[in-house]
């Protein structure tokens, strides 16, 4: 046996069986936004979901005032400021779904693991 897979062995124990088996079902959309809230980043995807409402509304509050505007200096800047925050909206947005893979990356790799030193046992 490599010092590989002694390491991964040891490194599994019954919270990491008992975490994998939880984990072996499709998970779908609304489960995995919900598994962005725990782990160590759960205060960060908060703020990142109040702040893609909090652009959201800005955003579509720039964009109405940019009909409402008189001048044409008025309505550039209020696109503009519109356009602004509909992008900070998708890159928020993007955040989200990367720590999504990120979470589901991290959770195929401890299947391997577990499934390799299952193997080993054998």
């Amino acid at each position: 046996m490599t010092s590989f897979e002694t390491r991964v062995r040891d490194s599994l124990d019954k919270e990491d069986e008992a975490f994998l088996q939880d984990l072996e079902g499709d998970r779908g959309l609304f489960t995995q936004i919900g598994g962005t809230f725990s782990g160590p980043l759960k205060y960060w995807t908060a703020i990142a979901f109040v702040s893609t409402f909090v652009m959201l509304g800005l955003a579509v509050w720039c964009a109405w005032s940019a009909f409402q505007a008189d001048t044409v200096k008025a309505i550039v800047i209020w696109a503009g400021f519109a356009v602004a925050a509909f992008n900070g909206v998708g890159l928020l947005k993007m955040w989200v779904f990367m720590r999504m893979n990120h979470l589901e990356t991290l959770r195929e790799i401890k299947r391997m693991e577990l499934r390799l030193t299952r193997l080993n046992e054998n």
